[in-house]
């Protein structure tokens, strides 16, 4: 399991066409994820506060995607552990009257990182060849004439490549991934919006109208993909119709970019670490016999700030499944209940099963169980018995 598989540097040609939105590198589900995704955040956590001490390079880690494919999730999930002050979001939006008034490059220039920092671009200036491009929004720009019989489209291919080799050049990576999700599953989570009261906000009537370019917008990402893939600043594309496997590939990328930097905390000369020495010994001397001992028996709160957000990211979620696992057999005693209330005979413990699952659909905490009508024949009791055990078992090792 890797992530050459979806790296474009300009070497093969994407095909959008051929592309598995729903590709998981297989991975079966969520649950044989969140191991490794855990382990990754521990592993860019780590990496981030060296890159931070170290301040010799920048990162910018550009996403682009259609509507719905979920920039923003991977965003809060990938990134959830890294100290913010040492990365920086950009939301980019349809640019100002100020903002067009100079070159389409011009207002990302303030959102570059300074060495040390990360910046993440939620859409970038390659919006100018995706929905400027399906659009032609470039034809009103007001240009002198030796431009309007230029490609510029073409043009600003070619601009951008520049641009981030420029970027490389001088001490900043570029890392772009885009976020491939099916027109299908598009669909699917615009109705989950739609049918969801607390979702409402993130759809309009402008995502339902951008569905009928569908094909101007993969043609336009196919032809992005291609033109803009280099060594330095690659592409990765990535499936996005299941939300825990793209963010477990993201954070894949940002792990193997940060190892591929491979900063360091800054090793103090001589001077500075005799300096820090003599420091010490005063401090010890300040705090007496009784105080310094009084401070190794209650070290500082966060005397290892490096494990702190992995550790407790992972404590959640472990008790998150602990949670879910109780829940799971709460759910499954009450849909043997029912069964037992309405005098099933229950043949297997699929029966049991697929009781669990109406249950799950159904939701329905205030449910009631009706009362059996008459006693179950011993025979029945005891299949029921052993239909328990299995799913008692079954419920352990889930």
């Amino acid at each position: 399991m890797g992530i050459s598989r979806y790296a474009y540097k300009g070497k093969r040609r994407f095909r959008i066409d051929d592309f598995d939105c729903g590709d998981t590198d297989g991975i079966k589900n969520r649950g044989d994820a969140v191991d490794e995704f855990v382990a990754n955040l521990v592993a860019i956590n780590k990496k981030q506060q060296k890159l931070y001490a170290e301040r010799k390079e920048g990162v910018i880690f550009v996403f682009q995607a259609m509507d719905a494919a979920g920039k923003d999730g991977v965003i809060r999930t990938v990134f959830s552990t890294l100290s913010p002050h040492g990365v920086k979001e950009y939301c980019f939006k349809v640019p100002s009257s100020e903002e067009k008034s100079h070159d389409f490059l011009w207002r990302f220039w303030s959102a570059l990182p300074p060495r040390g920092f990360i910046s993440i671009f939620n859409r970038s200036y390659y919006e100018d060849v995706l929905v400027g491009k399906v659009h032609a929004f470039y034809k009103n720009d007001i240009v002198p004439d030796r431009m309007k019989e230029a490609d510029i489209i073409e043009e600003r291919y070619r601009q951008i490549v520049d641009f981030e080799r420029y970027l490389y050049e001088t001490g900043t990576r570029v890392v772009k991934i885009f976020l491939n999700v099916s027109k299908n599953e598009q669909a699917r989570r615009f109705i989950s919006r739609i049918d969801t009261p607390r979702k409402n906000w993130k759809i309009s009537s402008g995502d339902l109208k951008e569905r009928d370019y569908w094909d101007d917008y993969m043609e336009a990402f196919e032809t992005m993909v291609n033109k803009t893939s280099t060594e330095r600043s690659p592409w990765y594309v990535v499936p996005a119709d299941h939300k825990w496997f793209a963010r477990l590939l993201v954070s894949r990328i940002v792990k193997k970019t940060l190892e591929e930097i491979d900063p360091k905390f800054p090793v103090l000369d001589q001077g500075t670490q005799e300096s820090l020495a003599d420091y010490r010994a005063k401090l010890i001397e300040s705090l007496g016999d009784a105080g310094y001992h009084e401070q190794e028996k209650n070290p500082t709160e966060f005397a290892d700030p490096s494990m702190i957000p992995a550790e407790m990211l992972q404590r959640e979620l472990m008790m998150k499944q602990e949670e879910d696992d109780k829940k799971l057999k709460e759910k499954g005693f009450k849909a043997v209940r029912k069964l037992l209330a309405s005098n099933y005979i229950i043949h297997s413990a699929q029966d049991i099963m697929d009781a669990i699952s109406q249950e799950q659909e159904a939701e329905d905490p205030e449910d009631e169980v009706p009362q059996p009508s008459e006693e179950l024949p011993e025979e029945t009791v005891a299949e029921i018995r052993e239909g328990l055990k299995d799913i008692d078992e079954r419920l352990d090792n889930e």
